[in-house]
């Protein structure tokens, strides 16, 4: 069975820490990234989100939210699947979709990346 919660870090080194896994499937925690809209460094951001319950031996999928905390007006989208290999290793797979403000109706087309 894969465990959500914990401490995580992706190809970029960035960090996610998940509190743990609610009943219902609801999670919270805070995303540490080091990619940043502005390129300036690494900010601590809030993160809430939701696990498929799944009977025994399922991989679960998830999502969650990130807002970016007091350094961007965007907010991002994740959803994904957490997987076990053979040798008991957890890996998270996610899709991302991040939108951040723009100033008019005109500019929407470049918002969400």
């Amino acid at each position: 069975q894969c465990q959500l919660s914990g401490l995580w870090r992706n190809e970029h080194d960035s960090l996610m820490e998940i509190s743990a896994v609610r009943s219902n499937g609801e999670f919270q925690g805070k995303y540490l990234t080091r990619v940043t809209l502005g390129g300036g460094c690494a900010r601590l951001s809030p993160l809430k989100g939701t696990q498929q319950q799944l009977g025994e031996g399922e991989w679960p999928t998830f999502t969650f939210t990130v807002h970016w905390d007091k350094f961007s007006n965007a907010t991002t989208a994740f959803v994904g699947q957490c997987f076990v290999d053979t040798g008991g290793k957890e890996t998270l797979t996610t899709m991302w979709l991040l939108r951040e403000a723009v100033g008019s109706l005109e500019e929407d087309w470049k918002a969400t990346r």
